[in-house]
């Protein structure tokens, strides 16, 4: 397809006159009662596995619906602790960051999207997104590019925006709790007119955090209108403004100052540094070192039904991010087990990394949904779309190395932020067209096949073009047996491009994945749901360490990873909400240019993951009371180089949650990580620890409306 048929399809897609897709999305589900919990989030429709507003129980492939009100109640505060309750995701892979949310679905990386259009590109380029703003947090587990594009093996987040409602209420929240935290949260929604609704959400942030000198400020400001002339007509814009003042809390410490713990067959052992272990709350860089960014975005949803047979639905969207950060970190790398310049294992290297850049996003996607039978007892919901995707990064970076002592009682040194370099731009199109098709035999057997075609072309800072295309598709197939027990077989691909050139000159190829997937669902009632899954994934082209260059990456891997989910969801009898997870995964390289990585676990992938969160809501009269709390399990992991073994042991953290309420009014608090565990999330034979989040306690006032 020529560039110039592309642009016209793209401008075609997103004219005016096409407003989108297949069925209209149920509407966000009301605010709870005080004396009610809704169940709908868990256990009805979901739109992230098929593009259609399709029951879970319908979808063959492990999704998981994450509502508003449990990851609150939960007490999460970014996008990867709404995920860590979730069967096969490991949240906060990396431990607490404040530049990025990091977690592996499957053992890789996921790709997120928000209403269903992705909106991360690059790295360290935006901040990361504020769950407040949602509604819900859709995860799904395995492939899902035949229908959204670029996608990761592993699977996908979806992010679903709080929309406007026809009825009003809504919500004011003050809190104060840890690190002097102190926010207002409000959310407010309701009618104007017989047509048109609005919503106000937003969040005033002043806040530190576990690392000395590094501040968590944040401004949020999400409003939004829908207009709903008839019942089979809606249009609703989101806007969305994001300001973050802050800095960034990965410090990068070196192993020998946080752990003295590695495996039999290392070359070097780990030897405590003789000056003890650095407290959490180390920093190393200046103070004042910002990790600032601002995100403005707008979204424009638009639908119609013509009639019981035919619907469409489009989705617009356009990103302006910008970032500016001065990132420092210790020199680890040169000598991982005692990187330190001096006898005392006091000085050592430092790195000042300086960036200022950001990016701009621009993406469309439009659908035609077709409902009809071929008969008496065979239902067709066919979906035909286009989507198109644009974004451009830009980058102006600086690089210095000093020296410093990490165990003085200061560590600044006055060195300035590095010098900043001519500006760099990178730049990639996207133009896919996709079409599937979900049959339902009887109301008991559902079978989903479709396919995929996509066109990307990359410029890459070079000013070199490099073009791909790709194909993809999946079929699925999930019927229901006795005792409401429904099993389900899958084959799903994948294809996410890869920008960037190879040492000789050529540009990286597409990483491309399949899934074979085999398991159950099985929901006796309208409030349990329970899957088991398990699943063989390949996928080719990895990007690896060259073993010649450790400083850059070649495209000579394979990776192989299996294994088997278990994921529960009950609401038990007297409003008892029992959330059980379980997931055991074999991830590994079968191909790469060094061999001893071959057949061995991923690096920071364990094999075992748990997790068990229970709330009870006791009514009592206009009073109620909830209590909560929950469990959770990360199996040990390694990391190799060519000679040395790394261990980062298990952790079991415990959360824990209490809120009363008099009709509207409740004060709530939430404790995560509540006996203060001191735990490294990775360490890394390279040299360096990323440290888990500690005990974080918040109190929070909230008037219901």
């Amino acid at each position: 397809m020529s560039a110039s048929s592309k642009i016209a399809l793209a401008l075609a897609m997103i004219a005016p006159a096409g407003i989108a897709h297949a069925q209209i999305e149920q509407a966000d589900p009301p605010a709870r009662d005080d004396n009610e919990i809704v169940v709908s989030g868990y256990f009805e429709t979901v739109t992230a596995g098929t593009k259609t507003d399709t029951p879970l129980i319908e979808v063959p492939q492990p999704v998981s619906v994450i509502p508003d009100d449990i990851f609150l109640d939960q007490g999460s505060l970014n996008i990867a602790e709404t995920l860590r309750y979730v069967s096969g995701v490991q949240s906060s892979a990396y431990g607490l960051d404040s530049r990025v949310d990091s977690q592996f679905i499957r053992a890789i990386n996921p790709v997120q999207y928000r209403d269903g259009m992705r909106e991360l590109f690059g790295f360290y380029n935006s901040i990361p997104a504020d769950p407040y703003a949602f509604s819900r947090v859709e995860v799904v587990r395995g492939p899902a590019s035949v229908l959204f594009g670029q996608g990761s093996i592993g699977g996908l987040i979806n992010l679903v925006s709080k929309k406007p409602e026809f009825a009003f209420g809504g919500e004011v929240s003050v809190r104060y709790g840890s690190f002097d935290r102190k926010e207002v949260l409000a959310d407010i929604t309701g009618p104007v007119s017989d047509t048109v609704a609005v919503r106000l959400t937003g969040r005033l942030r002043d806040s530190n955090t576990q690392t000395d000198f590094v501040t968590d400020d944040r401004l949020l400001i999400a409003p939004s209108i829908t207009w709903q002339p008839t019942m089979d007509t809606s249009i609703t814009l989101i806007g969305n403004y994001q300001e973050d003042d802050g800095g960034s809390v990965q410090q990068f410490l070196p192993l020998n100052t946080v752990i003295s713990d590695n495996e039999p067959g290392s070359a070097q052992d780990i030897d405590p540094n003789p000056n003890g272990r650095l407290p959490f709350s180390t920093f190393i860089g200046e103070p004042g070192d910002p990790y600032d960014g601002r995100i403005l975005s707008g979204t424009a949803l638009l639908e119609h039904r013509f009639n019981d047979v035919a619907a469409l639905r489009s989705r617009v969207r356009y990103i302006d991010s910008d970032i500016n950060s001065v990132v420092r970190y210790p020199n680890n790398y040169s000598n991982p087990f005692n990187p330190f310049l001096d006898a005392d294992q006091r000085i050592i290297g430092r790195y000042s990394a300086a960036d200022q850049g950001g990016i701009n996003v621009f993406s469309a996607d439009t659908g035609l949904g077709l409902n009809f039978n071929t008969g008496a007892a065979i239902r067709h919901e066919l979906l035909v779309g286009v989507d198109y995707l644009w974004n451009e990064t830009t980058r102006r970076s600086g690089f210095a190395v000093d020296t410093i002592d990490l165990y003085a009682d200061t560590i600044s040194n006055g060195f300035p932020a590095p010098a900043l370099g001519d500006a760099s731009v990178s730049s990639q199109e996207q133009l896919g067209i996709y079409a599937q098709d979900q049959i339902s035999i009887g109301d008991r057997v559902h079978i989903v096949i479709g396919g995929r075609k996509d066109w990307v072309d990359d410029l890459g800072t070079t000013g070199v073009e490099q073009e791909t295309d790709a194909f993809t598709w999946r079929a699925g197939i999930i019927g229901e047996l006795a005792f409401n027990v429904h099993p389900f077989f899958s084959y799903t691909e994948s294809f996410l491009p890869v920008a960037g050139f190879g040492r000789d000159g050529n540009g990286f190829r597409p990483q491309r994945g399949k899934q074979f997937e085999i398991g159950a669902k099985w929901r006796p009632d309208s409030y349990t749901l329970v899957t088991v899954t398990g699943y063989d994934i390949t996928e080719q082209n990895r990007l690896i360490n060259d073993p010649a260059d450790p400083t850059n990456r070649i495209q000579a891997g394979e990776l192989q990873s299996r294994g088997v989910e278990f994921e529960a969801r009950r609401i038990l009898p007297g409003n008892f909400t029992m959330l059980a997870n379980y997931s055991y995964n074999e991830a590994e390289l079968t191909q790469a240019s060094a061999a001893f990585q071959i057949g061995e676990q991923l690096e920071n992938v364990p094999k075992h993951n748990a997790s068990l969160w229970l709330s009870k809501l006791i009514p009592i009269n206009d009073w109620s009371l909830e209590l909560g709390g929950g469990a959770r399990y990360a199996g040990e992991n390694f990391s190799r180089s060519a000679v040395n073994i790394v261990r980062t042991p298990d952790v079991t953290t415990f959360d824990a949650f209490a809120r009363i309420a008099f009709q509207k009014t409740s004060i709530a608090v939430n404790a995560t990580n509540l006996t203060d565990e001191r735990y490294p999330a990775a360490c890394l034979a390279r040299g360096d620890c990323f440290l888990g989040a500690v005990r974080n306690v918040f109190i929070t006032l909230t008037q219901g409306f």
